[in-house]
C-alpha cells in the first residue's frame, strides 16, 4: 500500500488575540520578513522597532476586535472551515492541513500534522489567487526553509490560480445571488496593494510595467507574472462569468502601508469618485482574498462603508469571500487532481488552466 498523500493550504496569518501584546508579536514576524517590507536590514529594523511597533499594533487591535468572533479571528475561522471541507470533498486521502506564514497554526505545525498521518508527498497551495513575492513567494520560502519539509520525498507546489475558471466560477456563484439582491448600481474590485516597486521587479524587460495608465490590459506576455495585471485579469474573468456590464465596474487597490509610493488607484481615493458620478449603491468584491479577514470585514465593510455613507452614498454592500463555497472546495480539488496528475471529476484535463500550473518541487536529502 502506498503511502499516505496530504495538502497543505498556506494563509497569511492572524494574531492570537485582538489584543495589543498579540498584534504587537504578529506584526513583528509578518513585518519582518523581507518580502514584506523589502529594504536592507537596518532600515527595515529601524523602521519597524521605531515607527510601527510603537503605535499600530494598538490601532490594529482595536481594527481586529471590530471583528473577532467567539471562534476567533475571520481569518482562522474560515481557513479551518475550508480545510475540513475540502477533506470531506477529498475523502480521506489526500490529509490535509492548513499552516499560517506568520502566527498560528504555523507551517511547521501543519507539517508535522501530515507526518505524523504517514504522508510523503505534499501539495502546497498558497492561499493567494494573484502571485506575488510578499504574499506566495514568501509563503513558498518559508516552507521551503522548515527543516521537516526536508523529510518528505516530494513537495508538489501550485502557482497563481487568478484566471482558473474553477476559481472564476466560485467568484461567480458566490456574488450572484448578493448582486442580484442588492441591485448595485456599480461593482468596485477591491485588491490588496503592492509597493510599486515590487511589482516592477517583476517586469522581466524592465520596461513595461506601470510605463503606461493601460499596460495590465489587455494582459501581454511581458506582464504575465505581474501582480496588477492579474488583479485586473481577475476583475475581467469575473465580470464576463457574471455578465455585468463593464463600464459599470471599476478596479483598485487597498491596504497601503507607508509613504512609499504603491501600485493605484487606491480604493479609498475611487470611492469619492464613483460618488461624484451619481453612484449610490454600490458593492464591493475583494478577489485577491479567498477567506474573509482583516482586509474585508473591517477595511471595506466597515470602514470602506462609513467613508461611503459619509460622501452620500445610499449603500455599500461587501460580497463575503470564497469562504468554504462547495464551488470553491470543488475548484481547490480539481487542482490537487491536476497537481497529482489523476483525472478531475470536475472537467477533463483539456480545461486544465494555464494559471494553475504545477511545479514540483523535490527536497535536498
Amino acid at each position: 500500500m502506498s503511502a499516505p498523500q496530504g495538502v497543505l493550504l498556506i494563509q497569511l496569518g492572524t494574531p492570537d488575540a485582538p489584543r495589543p501584546r498579540e498584534v504587537r508579536r504578529y506584526l513583528r514576524e509578518f513585518l519582518s520578513d523581507p518580502r514584506v517590507i523589502d529594504l536592507p536590514w537596518l532600515p527595515r529594523k529601524l523602521l519597524l522597532e521605531g515607527v510601527i511597533l510603537p503605535t499600530r499594533p494598538r490601532q490594529s487591535a482595536a481594527a481586529y476586535a471590530k471583528v473577532w468572533t467567539e471562534e476567533g479571528s475571520p481569518l482562522l475561522v474560515h481557513s479551518e472551515a475550508f480545510r475540513d471541507a475540502l477533506q470531506q470533498r477529498l475523502g480521506r486521502e489526500p490529509i490535509v492541513a492548513l499552516g499560517m506564514r506568520y502566527g498560528n497554526p504555523s507551517i511547521a505545525s501543519a507539517l508535522r500534522r501530515l507526518e505524523e498521518h504517514g504522508v510523503r508527498e505534499v501539495t502546497a497551495i498558497p492561499m493567494f489567487p494573484q502571485a506575488a513575492s510578499s504574499s506566495s513567494g514568501s509563503a513558498l520560502e518559508a516552507l521551503f526553509r522548515e527543516p521537516a519539509a526536508q523529510r518528505f520525498a516530494r513537495i508538489r507546489t501550485i502557482g497563481a490560480f487568478f484566471d482558473d475558471p474553477g476559481f472564476v466560477a466560485a467568484w461567480r456563484d458566490v456574488a450572484a445571488p448578493v448582486l442580484d439582491a442588492f441591485r448595485a448600481d456599480h461593482v468596485l474590485f477591491s485588491y490588496h496593494g503592492l509597493p510599486e516597486r515590487q511589482v516592477r521587479a517583476a517586469d522581466p524587460r524592465r520596461d513595461h510595467c506601470l510605463e503606461s495608465p493601460d499596460c495590465c490590459e489587455p494582459m501581454r506576455p511581458a506582464a504575465r507574472h505581474c501582480y496588477r495585471a492579474q488583479c485586473y485579469a481577475t476583475t475581467n474573468a469575473v465580470v464576463a462569468a457574471l455578465g455585468l456590464d463593464p463600464k459599470q465596474t471599476s478596479t483598485s487597490f487597498q491596504s497601503r502601508l507607508g509613504r512609499t509610493p504603491w501600485i493605484r488607484p487606491f480604493t479609498d481615493h475611487v470611492l469619492p469618485e464613483l460618488a461624484e458620478r451619481g453612484v449610490r449603491r454600490l458593492a464591493v468584491l475583494c478577489p485577491s482574498f479567498v477567506a474573509d479577514c482583516l482586509e474585508t470585514v473591517e477595511e471595506i465593510g466597515i470602514r470602506g462603508r462609513e467613508q461611503w455613507e459619509g460622501l452620500g452614498g445610499e449603500a455599500l454592500e461587501l460580497v463575503p469571500c470564497l469562504n468554504a463555497h462547495p464551488t470553491w472546495v470543488d475548484a481547490v480539488a480539481t487542482l490537487v487532481d491536476y497537481a497529482n496528475g489523476t483525472p478531475a471529476s470536475a472537467r477533463s484535463a483539456a480545461d486544465k488552466p494555464e494559471a494553475s500550473e504545477s511545479a514540483t518541487l523535490t527536497p535536498a536529502t
